[in-house]
């Protein structure tokens, strides 16, 4: 078990040499889709705050707290569907499948962090932040259509436009319901 656990824990997150197995990159781009659609549920509230620490800490909340929710339930569903407590080293595996939830974070950061050094009005960054998690979500389609071993086409530009637009209907009805 302690082996197990410890080359999981060595194990590098994208390795070309070891492919991860359908059901591990299944719940990567689940928690991915996930946490950039809550990540841009975060922002679209924050337009009207004139505090720029104030919306990166809420969407650096979002990420922790989704990703902490994620994992968690990721882990319950895992042990109902084995019929089994969870060893130590797939709960780990859990969190590494969680990981996407906080990498959605990163770049509406990175951007909003430009406004709170006055290096970008903070509107051109909220809305920056925005359309980068769009297009993040869009481009999920490629990644996709790589896993299934297929060449991108036509139809996957299609998809992808698809898939931010439904994102961006989910995102709005999210904060419709809940702001």
């Amino acid at each position: 078990m302690e082996s197990d656990l410890r080359s999981l824990l060595h194990r590098p997150l994208l390795s070309r040499s070891v492919p991860l197995d359908k059901d591990n990159a299944a719940s990567r781009i689940s928690a991915y889709v996930y946490g950039n659609i809550l990540i841009l549920a975060a922002l679209i509230p924050e337009t009207i705050s004139r505090s720029d620490s104030r919306t990166i800490a809420v969407v650096a909340g979002t990420a922790l707290s989704t990703f902490i929710a994620h994992a968690f339930a990721e882990g319950v569903g895992k042990s109902v569907r084995s019929g089994r407590q969870l060893t130590t080293a797939e709960r780990f595996s859990e969190l590494r499948d969680s990981v996407p939830v906080l990498s959605s974070a990163v770049v509406p950061i990175v951007v909003l962090g430009t406004a709170y050094f006055g290096w970008l009005e903070p509107f051109t960054a909220q809305v920056v932040a925005e359309v980068a998690i769009l297009i993040r979500i869009a481009s999920m389609v490629f990644v996709i259509t790589r896993l299934r071993g297929e060449r991108p086409s036509g139809y996957t530009l299609i998809a992808a436009a698809a898939l931010a637009v439904v994102a961006t209907a989910i995102v709005v009805l999210k904060v419709v319901l809940t702001h």
